[in-house]
């Protein structure tokens, strides 16, 4: 006789038949995240201005990133998609750690190998040799890490003949080599890559994308902004597009693209600055309207903080198509 084997009240016990696959661990979290700068920022100024523009200091300063939410799984691939100035690099060194947050927070889990500049931290003066082990020891790499991974780092650059050249010296495609090499030889989970593939010729282009294919089928998560098309559509299976610093998007990368390319189209039409700059002046006037009734007490207190009066409004010029939702 078989004895079946039960729980401590002498129930048999149901197998789990449960065909479910766990999910993928969080690679990249950020919550509310926000971070604001100042404009027209001026060195050297006098006294006497840095009183009398005390006032008006909040005025000068904008959110470059403010309430952007997001997680990314490890083994994705993401592409951060948005016009120029609208907090994509921002938001790379934020996330790399080069930027704190002035709201909210981002959490990375593990390590980053991150490229957010063509010259990766080197130093101009100092030689190629020099660089790769003052540079990737700042990464971890340990310097028989270093000296073990020398020569692929150099190969794969293909600047063996300027390894004690100063870096100065080097073109700016292969300064990108070489940094784009080391970075790409570091032994972390996430990589941060911010236009750097932009850089370079065909040939250097091929062999990078063949090792971030080789690093994403080995489960690391990859972390790109770039303004390719092609380039996106090719690495990456996620996007998320930024738009005045806000996250305007975030699903396939294919839809994403649609969406900003529908968004370029919209702006481009010659009434829609003219309209836009229109519905702004009459939010303001209905806010100052709703202000002035509420402190004359015909109106509640509070009123005017109900109306929408988001710059982000559909303000759409005659003729114009509405975003997709």
């Amino acid at each position: 006789m078989t004895a079946s084997i039960g729980d401590a009240s002498g129930r048999a016990a149901t197998p789990d038949t449960s065909t479910e696959t766990p999910a993928p661990p969080v690679a990249i979290e950020a919550h509310q995240l926000g971070i604001k700068f100042r404009r027209n920022r001026i060195r050297n100024r006098r006294l006497s201005d840095l009183i009398r523009q005390e006032k008006g200091r909040a005025k000068s300063e904008f959110w470059a990133l403010r309430n952007v939410s997001f997680q990314i799984t490890q083994g994705e691939s993401v592409g951060i998609i948005g016009a120029n100035g609208q907090g994509k690099s921002t938001l790379l060194k934020l996330v790399a750690g080069t930027l704190i947050p002035d709201e909210g927070w981002v959490r990375l889990v593990g390590g980053v190998a991150p490229l957010v500049n063509i010259s990766g931290g080197f130093k101009a003066d100092l030689t190629v040799r020099d660089n790769l082990h003052i540079v990737g020891g700042l990464h971890g790499m340990l310097r028989d890490e270093v000296e073990e991974r020398f020569d692929d780092i150099i190969g794969f650059a293909e600047v063996g003949d300027f390894v004690d050249t100063p870096f100065r010296h080097l073109s700016s495609g292969m300064k990108t080599r070489v940094a784009f090499s080391l970075i790409t030889s570091l032994d972390e989970p996430t990589v941060i890559i911010d236009e750097t593939l932009s850089v370079g010729d065909r040939s250097f282009k091929r062999k990078a994308y063949e090792r971030l294919d080789t690093m994403l089928a080995g489960g690391k998560t990859l972390f790109l902004v770039s303004h390719s098309e092609r380039q996106l559509q090719r690495l990456c299976t996620r996007g998320i597009y930024l738009r005045r610093g806000r996250v305007q998007a975030d699903g396939d990368i294919g839809e994403v693209l649609q969406q900003y390319n529908l968004d370029r189209e919209m702006e481009g039409h010659p009434g829609w600055k003219g309209e836009r700059k229109k519905a702004r002046r009459e939010r303001r006037q209905r806010r100052r309207e709703a202000e002035r009734l509420a402190a004359a007490g015909v109106a509640p207190a509070g009123s005017a903080d109900s109306l929408d009066f988001d710059d982000e409004g559909e303000d759409l010029p005659d003729g114009a198509a509405p975003r997709p939702a």
